[in-house]
């Protein structure tokens, strides 16, 4: 049964963003086609991770395998899914957004947490839309819920992760690889966006999926 590859783009992303292009033109090269979601799902205001699973489970046929390639947040929606849907046997991470609420929201500052509780909508940042954009707070709620505690399925993990990573400290990944014998993490001289390491990035990811 052919396997099929999905790829997840981070947090206020894009199938548009330069990683998920780079690397659907190497899977394209190989005749093998990578489904990229628009997780923004045209309504980037009602993002949650809740609300990706739900859009990215409905691509899973019902037993053929799949193997998530997730880039941040991305890469958290995809760890999340490995462990509910038994079709996904395998996940490349890419900076996976561990712990992302505890790195994200002190950035934020608690004033603008505050008010943005009170409002309920958030201007965000979106590099894809190239401007800002309405979040709602029902995102940090739902996030809430999604704790790495509970990721135990021993699925084969690939994690890549820059030890100068600004947005998600390496040491995330550090303490997710090092109780899970399954888990494998490359650290990479690079940053969050891990543009400088793509060539290394699609030897990991070509070697570990065997293509």
């Amino acid at each position: 049964m052919l396997n099929s590859f999905i790829y997840l783009h981070g947090f206020a992303s894009s199938p548009k963003s330069t990683k998920a292009q780079d690397i659907s033109d190497r899977f394209t090269q190989l005749h093998i086609k990578l489904k990229i979601p628009d997780l923004n799902a045209g309504d980037f205001s009602q993002l949650t991770i809740t609300r990706q699973l739900n859009q990215v489970a409905a691509e899973f046929s019902n037993s053929a395998p799949v193997t998530l390639i997730g880039s941040s947040l991305g890469g958290l929606t995809s760890a999340h899914l490995g462990e509910q849907y038994p079709q996904v046997q395998r996940l490349v991470l890419l900076a996976p957004a561990f712990g992302f609420l505890s790195h994200w929201l002190p950035k934020l500052g608690e004033e603008a947490l505050k008010r943005w509780q009170k409002e309920q909508y958030l201007l965000v940042h979106h590099s894809g839309e190239k401007r800002e954009l309405p979040l709602s707070y029902n995102f940090v709620t739902d996030a809430a819920q999604y704790q790495e505690k509970n990721l135990q399925r021993p699925i084969p993990t690939l994690i890549l992760h820059g030890t100068e990573d600004e947005v998600i400290p390496i040491t995330a990944s550090r303490e997710f690889a090092s109780s899970r014998p399954w888990v494998k993490l490359v650290e990479l001289d690079s940053d969050h966006a891990l543009g400088n390491v793509s060539t290394e990035i699609w030897q990991a990811i070509h070697s570990f999926c065997q293509l």
